[in-house]
């Protein structure tokens, strides 16, 4: 016979298995297409705030924002995938996020979910001949008719903001 010891140890196992099978993303538009980062690198989501241009700064970064007192870089994702840009409107949304040690405000066109999926849930970025393409997609997931990249930051952004190539 099991006593209840035993019995919430191999619960308590149990769900740390599963939750380890699990992971929360948000899931974006961004040139009519759909993207997610892992929520764990999700800061804040804010409205659409005009920045500060940044002279001689890369063409993605749409300048700075006074966040709390901090500066922030906004960078358009858009233009840093190398996909189709346009002017920012009242709709669009910043999610703030922490890439390494940095905060990085990115610019997309809207928040659609927080889903919570399966790591097995994500296949490899196929091989198109491009290293950009499958440096910064970590894997595509296929959800409701719909194929949602997964962005892995550190590549997108591998170094401080300003740096970035």
């Amino acid at each position: 016979m099991t006593n209840t010891t035993e019995l919430e140890a191999i619960d308590t196992e149990t769900r740390e298995t599963d939750s380890a099978e699990y992971r929360e993303i948000v899931s974006f538009r961004l040139s009519e297409q759909d993207f997610c980062i892992d929520i764990m690198n999700i800061r804040e989501i804010r409205g659409w705030t005009p920045p500060t241009p940044l002279p001689h700064s890369p063409d993605y970064v749409r300048g700075l924002i006074n966040l709390r007192g901090s500066v922030l870089p906004i960078v358009d994702l858009s233009r840093r995938l190398g996909l189709s840009s346009r002017e920012a409107t009242s709709r669009d949304v910043i999610i703030v996020v922490m890439v390494e040690t940095q905060l990085i405000g990115l610019v997309v066109d809207g928040v659609s979910d927080i889903l919570t999926v399966k790591q097995t849930d994500f296949q490899p970025t196929p091989s198109v001949g491009s290293d950009n393409a499958q440096g910064y997609v970590q894997g595509i997931m296929a959800i409701e008719g719909r194929m949602i990249r997964l962005l892995d930051l550190k590549r997108v952004f591998p170094t401080k903001c300003g740096e970035a190539a």
